[in-house]
């Protein structure tokens, strides 16, 4: 139970002719989320306009008198706001503290381009998230971000119809269980799942203890310990068709091993790296390719024609061939033989469909 605060005395203006209840001269309870957007909304108002004048909250925020004087009481007692009111200057304003330094509050106080780049970031997030995971958990802060920008020529909305992301790879995803999920990775508890495989066309029961959320390729993976199998694994979040929390520890798995398990060979094939991969480019390609990681200890080089030659380290190589099969006839496989002649096999399987 939150401890009751007194007000601080009003300022004197024509608030404070207007009698008020015990309950209004008292804060239980922080405001709910249309209260924040209003808090936002009164300290950017002082901020960009330096005086305003009681009647300018009333039109603008669309309060009542008593609602003003509410949030006014909460930023002062309790985020600590130093706004005072003169009649001379014509309205509400900060009080400059010493040093000239900017006058910050608790939470989430941004500047104006802080909150366009905020409401781009979040639009961009939730554009990348095509399988819908994590969407519905971030779409309050549109709401926030909107008071903080309220009917500025640049408006959230404005700037949200200025970016597009699109998701090529991206796979239905239920998002059923991704509370469960975002809660075991965060408390550090155990989960009982069902999963199914497209690989192997088996859907297994098994206790896991969940390491990390990986957002890959637009697609959401479950790093993890597999008490089943006692070996880490990783799982695609649409293969989770049920998920339960249970109550007892997680194994843990230290970082190093972590990153040495799903992150030393090339794509989404755990284990460490068997193989090493030799891709030659050519100079056209070279020009996008040499921008892109392929993998975080790939080496690159050109060689005195301009082919751009690509080396790392890989487990399995399903993805790899995908990979490569796209660029065609402008990148050749150097090393090794094995998967040189995959690719080649893959090529006539091709040619012999036309």
């Amino acid at each position: 139970m939150l401890k009751e605060t007194k007000v601080s005395e009003l300022p004197k203006d024509d608030i404070s002719s207007e009698s008020h209840t015990l309950a209004e001269m008292t804060l239980k309870v922080p405001p709910r989320m249309s209260s924040l957007e209003r808090l936002h909304r009164i300290k950017y108002m002082i901020e960009a306009r330096g005086a305003v004048p009681l009647q300018d909250f009333l039109d603008e925020l669309e309060i009542s008198r008593a609602t003003f004087k509410r949030d006014l009481d909460y930023l002062r007692d309790r985020l600590h706001a130093d706004i005072k009111y003169d009649r001379i200057v014509g309205g509400y304003f900060f009080e400059k503290p010493k040093g000239n330094k900017k006058t910050e509050l608790p939470g989430l106080w941004f500047t104006e381009k802080e909150a366009s780049a905020l409401a781009l970031m979040q639009h961009l997030l939730a554009q990348l998230d095509k399988g819908g995971l994590i969407g519905p958990h971030i779409a309050p802060l549109t709401s926030i971000i909107d008071g903080i920008l309220g009917q500025d020529e640049l408006s959230s909305r404005e700037l949200r119809k200025r970016i597009k992301v699109f998701g090529m790879s991206a796979r239905k995803s239920s998002m059923e269980n991704f509370e469960e999920i975002g809660a075991a990775v965060i408390k550090r508890y155990r989960l009982q799942i069902t999963h199914y495989s497209k690989a192997n066309d088996k859907t297994t029961e098994r206790e896991i203890s969940p390491q990390r959320l990986i957002f890959y390729r637009d697609n959401w993976y479950l790093d993890s310990y597999c008490h089943l199998r006692k070996d880490l694994r990783s799982f695609a979040l649409d293969g989770i068709k049920t998920a339960a929390i249970v109550y007892k520890k997680c194994e843990e798995v230290g970082d190093a091993t972590l990153q040495k398990y799903f992150g030393e060979s090339y794509g989404i094939f755990p284990g460490a790296a068997t193989q090493r991969v030799k891709l030659k480019f050519t100079p056209e390609r070279a020009r996008w390719v040499s921008g892109e990681t392929w993998h975080p200890d790939q080496v690159a080089t050109f060689d005195q024609q301009g082919n751009y030659i690509l080396e790392f380290g890989y487990n399995q190589d399903p993805e790899l061939i995908m990979e490569i099969m796209k660029h065609g006839s402008h990148v050749e496989v150097l090393a090794p033989a094995a998967l040189r002649t995959k690719i080649k096999n893959e090529i006539k399987k091709a040619l012999d469909r036309y």
